[in-house]
């Protein structure tokens, strides 16, 4: 579907292996907006004209127990970092307006993943697409302001994540142990 408008065609987007999901629990007080845990997830695709290609789908909050309790979850977002904000990337950043994602199964740390795209905003891509792929858990990442790292247990089970290293330093870091 999708396939009359811009430079990518639905049909170029395969999902490539070494995908992966993660959490960032985060606020920002000096505008007000509350500890949230939301979700992240990077689709790798098979290079396209020779070039690099993904989806990445970011700040989705998606209700769930745990991190280990995602199976049969979905979350959809219908315009454009309300909340959630998917792109293609491919020589550039193709923003989307609407995504729908669904977790479709869950092994362990893996999650199969069912994501419909929507609404090519930049019209440099296919109007619309849907991708399904296995994803590995990368960890949560914890930015909070004045807030402790143990404020994580409020949000998700934290059973199975320790502590590491964030090379970036600016947040805490758990990764599956």
């Amino acid at each position: 579907m999708g396939e009359t408008e811009g430079l990518l065609r639905a049909r170029d987007l395969v999902p490539a292996a070494g995908g992966d999901w993660r959490g960032l629990l985060f606020d920002n007080q000096a505008v007000g907006l509350p500890a949230a845990l939301t979700w992240s997830f990077r689709v790798p695709f098979e290079p396209v004209g020779g070039l690099a290609a993904g989806l990445t789908v970011e700040w989705l909050p998606i209700a769930a127990k745990g991190w280990r309790e995602l199976a049969g979850s979905s979350a959809a977002s219908l315009s454009f970092a309300e909340p959630a904000e998917a792109s293609v990337h491919h020589a550039g950043h193709y923003r989307y307006d609407r995504v729908e994602l669904r977790v479709a199964e869950q092994d362990g740390a893996r999650v199969r993943v069912v994501v419909t795209v929507a609404g090519d905003i930049d019209r440099l891509g296919p109007p619309e697409f849907t991708v399904e792929a296995w994803l590995t858990f990368a960890g949560i990442d914890v930015q909070l302001g004045g807030g402790s790292p143990a404020r994580l247990a409020e949000f998700t089970d934290t059973d199975g994540l320790v502590e590491v290293p964030d090379p970036r330093g600016i947040a805490v870091r758990f990764a599956p142990a």
